[in-house]
């Protein structure tokens, strides 16, 4: 074909195209890229439920369910940007409130940056930081602890004894890595980090997480429990950075292999449980001060991908891959008190899902 006639012929085909009697449809940009709020202000990015084609009908039911269930604050981030953010119950956007344990996330975050770093092996016992003696265990039992079964809650150390954390309340019963137990000796990996990198907790964990990704909050002592108290768009923010794979912008905070770990399922005795994380879409799972195995999802109505940071009356983290969704939600508990898991989150979840498909 002559370049002159191809010229005219293709001159022909763009007139018949544009002639047609149906609009020239301009393409929808899609929104897929991941957006971060900036560290030192108020501006966060919000995004319309007509945006995704929600069913924005079933967000009164939402947040009527959440107000009536003690909810003080809820957050729903798609790809990083505000598509519901309400509060209720005597509660706003400057109040702290504390995490509970779904703060057990930020240990296991600072744990691995200090790996990261060089400053500890996950796979290194506990006594290689702490001295022996931070058990009343016998020594090979006390060194069978790894800063592993720490995150994973399978220390063998016996969880019935309360939260205080000396060495006389750390007691022996079974070998580490055979046993499962929700248990509060995980804070000493706090003590572990702050060996290691010879500084306080709060000042390793300011510096390496909290400010480089523009949280606020801090660590209180509360009845032998470390917690962590902030605002909630602070726990949307933690949430964002371990939704972006530890990656806040173009900076790696967290190492993505590390997180991995930390977000499947850490020993053979629980499988909805990672470092510190809870995992749904598991065939079965154990939950706090029992050593009963249920079996099924833990929270069926959810996604099979949701893991989440669950703390004691319902405060929560969920965090959904498939979905680009980062949810939260704090508050007082929705129905009695709990250490982490409740009927409420399957119940939230059906309401979620009313919402989102």
């Amino acid at each position: 074909m002559k370049p002159q006639f191809y010229i005219a012929f293709l001159f022909l085909f763009l007139m018949v195209s544009c002639s047609s009697d149906d609009p020239i449809k301009e393409l929808e940009p899609i929104d897929d890229e991941l957006y971060f709020p900036p560290l030192s202000s108020n501006v966060w990015e919000t995004k319309s439920i007509s945006d995704l084609n929600w069913n924005e009908s079933e967000q009164q039911p939402l947040l009527d369910f959440l107000e009536e269930k003690n909810t003080k604050s809820f957050m729903i981030l798609h790809n990083g940007k505000i598509i519901l953010e309400a509060y209720m119950n005597d509660h706003d956007a400057t109040k702290s409130w504390y995490w509970a344990s779904a703060g057990k996330t930020l240990t296991t975050a600072v744990s691995g940056i200090a790996e990261d770093e060089g400053l500890i092996n996950m796979d290194n016992k506990v006594s290689d930081y702490l001295g022996t003696g931070w058990t009343s265990a016998n020594l090979e039992k006390e060194n069978l602890i790894t800063c592993k079964n720490l995150l994973s809650m399978n220390s063998g150390l016996d969880d019935t004894l309360g939260d205080d954390v000396s060495p006389s309340n750390l007691q022996y019963i079974s070998d580490a890595g055979t046993r499962w137990a929700y248990h509060n000796v995980y804070v000493k990996m706090q003590d572990v980090v702050a060996e290691a990198s010879n500084q306080n907790w709060s000042d390793y964990f300011n510096a390496k997480l909290r400010d480089k990704i523009g949280m606020t909050g801090q660590w209180l002592a509360i009845d032998d429990l470390s917690v962590y108290w902030s605002n909630t768009r602070s726990m949307a923010r933690f949430g964002l950075l371990i939704a972006a794979k530890g990656k806040w912008e173009n900076t790696q905070i967290i190492p993505e292999a590390f997180l991995n770990n930390a977000t499947n399922t850490s020993q053979n005795i629980n499988e909805a449980y990672g470092y510190l994380w809870w995992l749904n879409g598991k065939n079965s799972y154990h939950l706090p001060a029992t050593q009963v195995e249920f079996n099924g999802k833990l929270i069926p109505n959810a996604p099979d991908d949701m893991y989440a940071a669950l703390g004691k009356n319902d405060q929560k983290i969920y965090i959904v891959p498939s979905k680009d969704l980062v949810i939260i939600r704090m508050g007082n508990a929705a129905d009695g008190d709990n250490f982490a898991l409740s009927s409420f989150d399957n119940d939230l979840w059906a309401k979620i899902n009313a919402l989102i498909n």
